[in-house]
């Protein structure tokens, strides 16, 4: 297939947010590990530059991928959600960890140090968003 890799691990320098208390992080060996400090990323997108979002650049059809492509795609869908609701979902890591069912978990594939495994993994986070579900967790929750 394709190449490549996500760029996902755990922090040397941030400390474990009270979400992510309890996780453990899965290496690419099959062995795994307690999360002691911040494990990134949160969520994933399809993030390939083969497979991406389709975009027009100078007129002319392009895909394109990565980081760049993802976040994105997250802040639209969180600002339709948020527009849908008539209120701000606000900071929603810890709903987000507390409802992991909103999320298509991905559970297969390694970045050369990390594996995608059940729950979060340091590839995927909790996984892509199931945009209805993640819609009606978030318009239950209050704002803050």
């Amino acid at each position: 297939a394709g190449g490549g890799a996500g760029g996902g691990g755990v922090s040397t320098l941030f400390d474990l947010p009270a979400w992510q208390q309890g996780l453990t992080v899965a290496l690419a060996d099959g062995s795994s590990t307690p999360l002691a400090k911040r494990g990134v990323p949160d969520v994933a997108g399809d993030a390939s530059p083969q497979t991406g979002y389709e975009v027009s650049v100078a007129g002319t059809p392009a895909v394109m991928g990565g980081t760049s492509a993802v976040a994105p795609l997250w802040a639209a869908l969180i600002a339709r959600i948020n527009a849908s609701a008539g209120t701000s979902a606000g900071w929603i890591n810890p709903t987000l960890y507390k409802n992991p069912g909103a999320l298509r978990d991905i559970t297969k594939g390694s970045n050369g140090t990390y594996a995608a495994a059940s729950g979060w993994d340091a590839c995927t986070g909790l996984g892509s968003p199931d945009g209805a579900k993640l819609a009606a967790i978030l318009a239950r929750k209050p704002s803050s």
